[in-house]
């Protein structure tokens, strides 16, 4: 710890952390210190940030000073007390089918979408869905232990695109589509899509709906705001992201450029 204690100097402010952060690379075998906090899985890189202020981040039995020390291959890190180190980021593109909560764990027992993916012991630590669909929607969901992509991804400013194709019982009339359009009153605030159009017309049964939001039951609520039965909602993209020639409740692992446009959606290196 010799290196990142060698020069005194002030506290970094917010500014200057950031600027060093995102100007200085990664050397080859090293890793800045607040990343390797967040691929270990303990938080995001900003709240390591935090945790190195407080003390509670140490090198080599070392309380760390510098939010850019470089950890170097044989390097021992230790947050609050317990050693850690990065883990191997996994990215599964699951093709959600019905009745399958969305969440890690069920305490009632239901079938989650957990259960769907297998993978050797170990592997699959700290694996977590990326946002919701709700019990009876299908389609396009990411998994991933990648908390930080994880949580750029869910955070409203990226404004990430979701696309999804609605069926209902009755027919969806123009002015419905033009009202979807201006917006809908929810309970919690006016709700409007980015884009929206009939799938195959003239079937009218059958609508493409684009939103950038991401609220709780967003597009089934819309719907049923209108008047209207959903007979069928599937999510078919996210993030750019689609299940075409992924079965219904399959699932595969994303591919090196779908995981570098992903990060580059949210401005991750």
């Amino acid at each position: 710890m010799a290196e990142h204690k060698r020069k005194k100097r002030g506290r970094p402010t917010r500014r200057d952390r950031r600027e060093t952060s995102e100007t200085r690379p990664d050397d080859e075998g090293e890793i800045r210190l607040n990343k390797y906090v967040a691929r270990a899985g303990v938080c995001s890189r900003r709240k390591a940030d935090a945790l190195i202020d407080q003390g509670l981040v140490k090198v080599n039995g070392e309380a760390a000073s510098e939010y850019w020390y470089q950890v170097q291959p044989g390097d021992v890190v230790e947050v609050n007390g317990r050693v850690i180190s990065p883990r191997q980021f996994i990215y599964i593109l699951l093709n959600k089918p019905k009745d399958t909560i969305t969440t890690t764990s069920d305490e009632r027992g239901r079938k989650t979408v957990m259960d769907l993916v297998h993978l050797p012991a170990g592997e699959g630590d700290g694996l977590f869905p990326v946002g919701r669909l709700d019990r009876d929607t299908t389609g396009t969901l990411l998994l991933t232990n990648d908390g930080e992509l994880a949580h750029r991804l869910m955070h409203p400013r990226h404004e990430i695109m979701k696309r999804y194709v609605v069926q209902t019982r009755r027919a969806v009339k123009p002015h419905e589509i033009d009202q979807l359009k201006r917006g809908i009153d929810l309970d919690d605030g006016l709700a409007r899509v980015d884009q929206i159009a009939y799938v195959r017309p003239p079937n009218h049964h059958e609508i493409g709906i684009e939103i950038h939001e991401g609220r709780n039951r967003q597009v089934r609520r819309m719907i049923e705001a209108l008047g209207h039965e959903v007979v069928s909602l599937e999510r078919v993209a996210y993030a750019k992201l689609t299940t075409a020639r992924v079965r219904r409740g399959k699932w595969r692992r994303l591919v090196s450029h779908e995981i570098r446009r992903l990060r580059k959606l949210v401005h991750l290196k």
